[in-house]
């Protein structure tokens, strides 16, 4: 009697295990979602008379053109806007895949999906990608998290994200940024 007590024993000892990964993956999502919403990612063309602003998702907050941009022919101009915007975008879709590993402990291999996508979009090598990851910013340091602290109450959406269902009139949409999240668990659960 006393083995299989010490297997119950074990089993639920595993099974706390288990709750306090989820509580710690639980208090870091609301960190992860405030630096994700505060994520910026700024590109120049070459020539510096185009600048463009992305944020989370890839979503585009500002575009910014000197006066020399203006004086370019429509085509030059067309190419210089989606060279930059690409660029501008690719960095806030790594920036947004660090973070994500950040705070999931690595575990999803975000930044590693991230480089080796954009490396077969754009003809490159994750190396080189790799690199200019390294040459970025560095991810914001995690609030050290109390071994105490009790998130069973806690919600880890903020009021604007709670879930609600798709209307008639909704077609279900989205951010790109939530489309990104989205994919990368679907795809971990496979």
């Amino acid at each position: 009697m006393s083995a299989e007590f010490d297997q119950l024993v074990a089993k639920f000892e595993e099974f706390q295990a288990g709750l306090k990964n989820v509580d710690d993956r639980l208090a870091n999502i609301g960190d992860m979602q405030a630096e994700i919403g505060e994520l910026e990612a700024t590109a120049s063309s070459p020539d510096r008379s185009v600048t463009v602003v992305a944020g989370p998702g890839g979503s585009v907050k500002e575009i910014r053109l000197t006066e020399e941009a203006m004086r370019q022919r429509p085509q030059a101009l067309s190419a210089a806007l989606m060279q930059t915007l690409q660029a501008a975008v690719a960095e806030s879709a790594r920036k947004q895949a660090v973070i994500v590993d950040a705070h999931m402990g690595g575990e999803l291999g975000a930044t590693e999906r991230v480089l080796e996508t954009q490396a077969e979009l754009f003809g490159t090598t994750p190396e080189a990608l790799r690199s200019k990851l390294a040459e970025e910013e560095p991810a914001p340091a995690r609030r050290p998290r109390d071994e105490h602290e009790d998130f069973s109450e806690q919600t880890f959406l903020s009021a604007t994200d709670e879930p609600q269902r798709p209307g008639p009139s909704q077609s279900g949409g989205g951010s790109q940024g939530d489309a990104f999240l989205k994919n990368l668990f679907e795809e971990d659960d496979r």
